[in-house]
């Protein structure tokens, strides 16, 4: 083996003067949003750690250190390429775009802008080279967008995802007066230790070293190692009877829970430990210390530390606390998981919110389920939580207000803390009543439009729509067949007007203006691929004859599609939407659409779908 070097690095130093390629045998980006999620919550919580307004900029060099993980880099040809760490260091490269964005008219804050790219004679090279993504990469730099709907490779539909992710999940309590502060720390205070080696086989010697030699005991093993222990009795016999049926269903249970994704196991325990133990929460501000939350996440360790609280006193308890409190809780846990990923019958509320990555629901919902209830129950408590959040969420859509983790985190806990033990009638009240004091509605529909970082949000409030008033006129269809990507030719948003200002200069000002109005909520709608891309820039009434033959959002927009669908027609009379066809689109045609998909909305979003699961009488929806 060849001479290796190993050095603790900033990300300053990790990424000036400095480019990385990435072989094309492990080029893929796959993190996921609850990646971005974690690494944002980590990042504020130790920033915030040592954080004081009154603090001068230079002492934040001072605070405390971050330390994200080890890279391995390879150096050939006076080219370094990254064998490992290249999920850490392109959501970094993700990040400093987001800051580069974020300090635009603001020079107080470092310009990070040479951490990603370096330019030579007027031409910009990325520090994180990939050929495949330049474009992409370049357009986030410098629109902060990029249209990565239909692109051929995973990897780069992920970087956008994952920046927008960024956007939505940034915190709060980061911005304004403290974003100079945090971003001086971040590029000096976050630490990586880079193995440099000098051949492919030095580089994959030791990563494989590091992934493959020892014995790794995640926080599930050692929990389980704890709790086992204290399972005892003055019988031997009994006590080691009692010891292999725990461990029995323990390991049959992380065995489904892994089956669902790598480290299900973990994320289940916080969730559930969160949603029904959890009491405190670290305040969003400097110098805030971990509190409940947080601590959970090293779950092994605060259910020892707080093991009176969660009723851990005798060897029965430690006995139940696996054989029924976590085989029950974990049963509905694997219950909404599923529910999560397949669309089922009676938990679509679970498919729908999962759509919108609100991985919060899954503590908020088994927070008012208590040992007591029996399945029936329970599930109804789930179905009216998740319920809530998918009326809470598009609300907050609508109104322009952000859904992130790192946004509603604190709403949801609260939320949690309070809903917590209730009983079916209670909730449904409680859940009601939060929702008739809130204070974004579907009013906000009236001026809802289509802008880049909404994109995904628009289209799942389009496949509502659909989805709902083809249901209601008796056409087998389902939310996903509007949504799923992985179709041939999957849904995507068709603007009504094309992109032509000349067309409508009669009702429009300025060529701004008309594309401003264009991207409305009531003229969009939602097409096949390639059904999509042959319309083109052709005029809405070359158009119409077309649209007849597509789902019932758009066909409605046809005069001959109300002569020949009675169930349409019914549905319309039965409910006063005011469908009625356009034969041209004029400025006030959309306006009229505008206020059709605000009625559907209050429809499909009606709490009165709490009576459906408590099994009311009197109510469809």
């Amino acid at each position: 083996m060849s001479a290796i070097k190993s050095q603790t690095k900033s990300i300053r130093q990790l990424l000036s003067n400095v480019k990385y390629g990435i072989d094309f045998y492990q080029r893929e980006y796959e993190w996921r949003r609850s990646n971005i999620e974690e690494l944002m919550d980590d990042l504020e919580a130790k920033f915030i750690s040592s954080f004081d307004l009154t603090h001068e900029r230079m002492r934040v060099r001072h605070y405390s250190h971050y330390f994200l993980g080890t890279i391995i880099t390879v150096k050939e040809n006076n080219q370094n390429y990254i064998v490992d760490g290249q999920q850490r260091l392109t959501t970094l490269t993700l990040l400093l775009i987001l800051i580069h964005h974020m300090r635009k008219g603001s020079s107080s804050i470092a310009d990070v802008s040479s951490l990603i790219f370096s330019e030579n004679y007027g031409t910009k090279s990325f520090n994180i080279h990939v050929p495949e993504r330049v474009d992409c990469v370049k357009a986030l730099f410098e629109f902060g967008s990029y249209d990565a709907q239909s692109h051929e490779d995973l990897s780069v539909r992920n970087l956008v995802e994952r920046y927008n992710d960024l956007v939505e999940v940034f915190p709060d309590s980061l911005r304004g007066e403290m974003l100079p502060y945090f971003v001086d720390w971040l590029i000096d205070n976050v630490d990586l230790v880079e193995i440099e080696t000098f051949t492919d086989d030095d580089a994959f010697t030791i990563f494989e070293t590091m992934n493959d030699r020892g014995l790794h005991l995640g926080l599930s093993d050692m929990l389980k190692g704890y709790l086992l222990a204290n399972i005892d009795s003055s019988d031997e016999q009994i006590a080691q009877d009692k010891k292999i049926q725990a461990n029995r269903i323990w390991k049959q249970r992380m065995l489904e829970l892994l089956a669902i994704a790598s480290e299900e196991d973990v994320t289940f325990f916080k969730t559930w430990l969160r949603a029904r133990y959890a009491d405190t929460i670290r305040e969003r501000k400097g110098g805030a210390i971990n509190r409940d939350f947080e601590n959970i996440n090293k779950y092994h360790r605060w259910i020892r530390d707080e093991r009176k609280r969660i009723g851990l006193a005798t060897t029965e308890d430690f006995y139940n606390f696996i054989t029924m409190k976590m085989r029950r809780y974990s049963d509905y846990y694997l219950t909404m998981r599923r529910a999560a990923f397949t669309l089922t019958a009676g938990m679509e509320a679970i498919y729908y919110n999962a759509n919108h990555d609100f991985t919060l629901q899954y503590m908020m919902a088994l927070a008012p389920i208590v040992e007591q209830d029996d399945k029936d129950t329970a599930e109804r408590k789930i179905r009216l939580v998740t319920t809530f959040i998918d009326i809470f969420l598009a609300r907050r859509i609508v109104n322009f207000n952000t859904i992130g983790y790192n946004t509603l985190q604190y709403t949801a806990f609260t939320l949690t803390k309070a809903i917590r033990d209730m009983d079916a009638l209670t909730l449904r009240d409680y859940l009601r009543n939060y929702l008739d004091n809130m204070a974004q509605t579907f009013q906000a529909v009236h001026n809802f439009y289509l802008h880049p970082q909404n994109y995904n949000k628009t289209r799942h409030l389009l496949a509502r729509l659909t989805t709902h008033i083809e249901q209601q006129s008796g056409i087998n269809t389902t939310f996903d067949t509007y949504i799923r990507r992985e179709q041939s030719k999957p849904f995507e948003i068709e603007h009504i007007w094309a992109e032509k200002y000349e067309r409508h200069a009669d009702e429009f000002r300025s060529e701004d203006e008309f594309l401003t109005y264009r991207n409305r909520f009531g003229g969009l709608i939602l097409l096949r691929r390639g059904t999509n891309q042959s319309f083109g820039a052709t005029a809405y009434d070359e158009k119409l004859s077309h649209y007849i033959r597509e789902n019932l959002l758009v066909a409605s927009l046809n005069e001959a599609f109300y002569k020949s669908n009675p169930n349409f027609i019914n549905y319309v009379k039965q409910t006063g939407m005011p469908f009625k066809p356009h034969n041209l689109f004029k400025k006030a045609d959309l306006d009229a659409r505008q206020e059709l998909y605000r009625q559907l909305c209050e429809e499909i979003w009606s709490p009165a779908r709490f009576d459906v699961i408590l099994g009311d009488e009197g109510v469809n929806i």
